[in-house]
């Protein structure tokens, strides 16, 4: 009998879950998505209509309804009067912003386990948002990333089409039904917007797996780095990391910024290539900033483009001819353009990083 009573709760659906019908758009089917991450909505049905009376009987309701208000479950932005953003962010919402601004981390706690208050959920929270969530609404909302004035005062002008490749565009495609799928798999409105669901959440929670299990054990390594960087040189301007495969860069500018002092700028990071023992080493520039390609200070124009014994040769005589002491053999490379470089082991890797400081 009790077997028999766990099985029925376990089929017991969620609350009910409304939004719009017709052509769906990327923000209501990330919505959906996160609810359903959540156990309370795991298994909740869903209703696609703009019906006002079917609307009603849902217990929540999101991008449709022309409604705000999270005391009873409704997380619509299409009034009017709405002009919500998510903290410290002045974007507008979309449903999605609206459900992840409500329940996202309950969602982060949910998925690492976490105590809701727990600092690393609070900087998930706005690692999720900031990176992916915010696009969206963007998009949903038509908010451009640059001042649509200003870019025309500059006279810029696209290189090429970009339109095609974001999220919003890609679920758009799913509105339509796919010719290479057989005649017995459903094709309706519903179903498409159930794959479009799927598509973007499954991304989203990519992303929120990323984060939990890389990005955040990495800030805790890159901050170890930085404040220990005066060990490394005097100068403060090289880090060292423990392992290869660290994102770094976005944890640096972060410090750097919370330290504010220009003077002690990092311009090279030392990493191993893997976690052997006997592993290269590389020596990376730091760029300007997270998404440039100019360095802060490039590896030397002699090393350029030049490896292996060539390149040993070529930090010897240097070496020689201004009287310093010798870099170790074992030298690998130095990219053309002067962003990275390798040697053989840490040692080699740190006297490659010193010299171009000098330089």
């Amino acid at each position: 009998m009790a077997t028999e009573t766990a099985a029925k709760k376990l089929k017991t659906p969620g609350p009910l879950i409304g939004t719009h019908n017709g052509h769906f758009h990327a923000d209501e089917a990330l919505a959906v998505y996160m609810l359903r991450l959540l156990p309370e909505y795991n298994a909740s049905p869903l209703v696609r209509t703009r019906d006002p009376a079917r609307l009603a009987e849902c217990h929540t309701v999101v991008d449709v309804g022309g409604e705000y208000d999270p005391t009873t479950n409704r997380y619509d932005h299409h009034q009017r009067t709405f002009s919500t953003t998510f903290p410290s962010h002045t974007t507008k919402l979309s449903s999605a912003g609206l459900v992840y601004m409500h329940f996202g981390r309950a969602i982060i706690a949910q998925h690492t386990s976490l105590p809701l208050d727990h600092p690393d959920v609070g900087l998930l929270y706005e690692k999720l948002y900031t990176d992916f969530v915010e696009a969206l609404d963007a998009h949903d909302n038509g908010i451009s990333a640059y001042d649509p004035q200003a870019v025309s005062a500059s006279g810029l002008e696209k290189r090429f089409k970009d339109g095609a490749i974001n999220l919003g565009s890609l679920i758009g495609d799913l509105n339509y039904p796919d010719p290479t799928l057989s005649s017995g798999e459903p094709q309706d409105e519903d179903s498409l917007f159930a794959r479009a669901s799927t598509f973007i959440g499954d991304v989203f929670l990519r992303k929120l797996r990323l984060a939990a299990s890389s990005w955040l054990p990495a800030r805790a390594t890159v901050g170890d780095a930085y404040r220990n960087r005066k060990e490394v040189h005097a100068s403060g301007r090289i880090i060292t990391l423990s392992g290869g495969g660290v994102p770094w860069k976005e944890h640096l500018y972060n410090f750097e910024q919370e330290t504010k002092d220009a003077n002690e700028e990092v311009y090279y990071v030392l990493y191993p290539e893997n976690s052997a023992p006997d592993a290269k080493w590389r020596v990376q520039c730091v760029p300007e900033s997270e998404g440039s390609f100019v360095s802060r200070k490039p590896l030397p124009e002699a090393w350029r483009g030049v490896r292996d014994q060539d390149l040993d040769g070529v930090l010897a005589a240097e070496s020689e001819k201004a009287g310093k002491e010798k870099i170790p053999s074992g030298a690998i490379f130095t990219h053309a353009s002067g962003f990275i470089g390798g040697h053989q082991t840490k040692e080699g890797a740190l006297a490659m990083a010193i010299r171009s400081l000098e330089n």
